[in-house]
């Protein structure tokens, strides 16, 4: 694949431990099934003590998901974000420089460890999802510089960073002013919840792009229609992407209007990734031209190669036919009104 069109991504540098588990199971974390929390170190460990071992461990974070998958597709990338110095970090920061990721822009942190997420999935392939930032925390605005930004086309970040408006608007800000493309992941229900009041404002002055899934768009437009809650977002960024799983997906791109359909799947394992994936396809597909039509059906197959499989990863012989298939993949989407 070719080498151009550097990205950055910024965002929660987290390494991921997948866990299955029963809906009963599911319990010990408390809270509503499918979306995320953010809890505290002993929080943390009370969970890894009550809950079996994991299945795997994995570079994680919504930004990360997504920028190791174009690093993978063999875009040329950057990260930004804070790691501790600890063995995870280097962990993190050792399987993006193997996948040829420009991994000087991460930060690290010497007096908190590195961010990790319980990722609990039930056997209907949800996922569940308890989070303690440790050293991403760190991250400030005194720690952005336009520098980071350099010789990038686009800057993808994600929304969890709206749990601090100032970092976020420092991020963006120096993003523009390098000439960056920028693209915003809504990351949660709970986030847009909290950001509500801020978030039509930071759309309007700083995002290209916007990602959002249908909780996420139905709390931003306090609307159940995916109609309205395309219109809503529209009204503040010229590219919006309405993410709706087994649904397909509604794209609205200056002005037209379409509908990609999904990848059907013979299984749905674990949803852990599957939007960051989504969006990986999408930008890699955008960043190379195509029309929107094109990029959602490189989302459309990330998304649904990743849920097939447990964590945000992908095994080595579907890579391939992830390649194969978007070399080959032509325009086949329905433009509505």
């Amino acid at each position: 694949m070719t080498k151009a069109n550097r990205i950055i991504g910024v965002g929660s540098p987290v390494v991921d431990q997948v866990i299955s588990v029963s809906e009963d199971l599911l319990s010990v974390v408390g809270g509503e099934k499918g979306g995320m929390e953010l809890v505290d170190a002993d929080t943390m460990s009370r969970f890894l003590e009550e809950l079996p071992d994991a299945d795997t461990r994995q570079p994680g974070g919504s930004a990360g998901n997504t920028t190791f998958a174009l690093a993978k597709l063999g875009m040329r990338c950057r990260f930004l974000g804070m790691v501790g110095s600890d063995e995870a970090g280097n962990f993190y920061k050792d399987t993006f420089w193997s996948l040829g990721g420009d991994h000087r822009s991460i930060r690290f942190n010497s007096d908190l460890p590195t961010a990790q997420c319980l990722s609990l999935v039930t056997p209907d392939g949800e996922r569940t999802m308890r989070t303690h930032l440790g050293a991403a925390m760190g991250l400030e605005p005194a720690h952005i510089d336009r520098s980071d930004f350099a010789g990038c086309r686009h800057a993808h970040i994600e929304g969890y960073l709206l749990f601090n408006p100032e970092l976020l608007t420092s991020v963006l800000d120096a993003a523009k002013q390098a000439g960056c493309r920028t693209s915003l992941d809504l990351a949660s229900f709970e986030v847009v919840a909290a950001a509500r009041d801020i978030l039509p404002e930071l759309l309007d002055q700083y995002v290209d792009m916007v990602f959002a899934n249908e909780e996420e768009a139905q709390t931003f437009a306090e609307s159940d229609d995916n109609q309205t809650c395309l219109n809503a977002l529209r009204q503040h960024c010229n590219t919006v992407a309405l993410k709706r799983g087994a649904q397909g997906a509604l794209l609205y791109d200056n002005g037209k209007t379409v509908e990609i359909p999904a990848i059907a799947v013979p299984e749905a394992v674990d949803t852990t990734g599957a939007g960051d994936f989504w969006a990986a396809g999408f930008l890699f597909g955008n960043l190379q031209g195509k029309d929107i039509e094109t990029a959602g059906q490189y989302g459309a197959h990330l998304g649904a190669s990743v849920v097939q499989e447990m964590g945000a990863t992908i095994p080595e012989d579907k890579w391939r036919n992830i390649f194969r298939t978007i070399a080959e993949t032509s325009p086949a989407e329905k433009q509505v009104a």
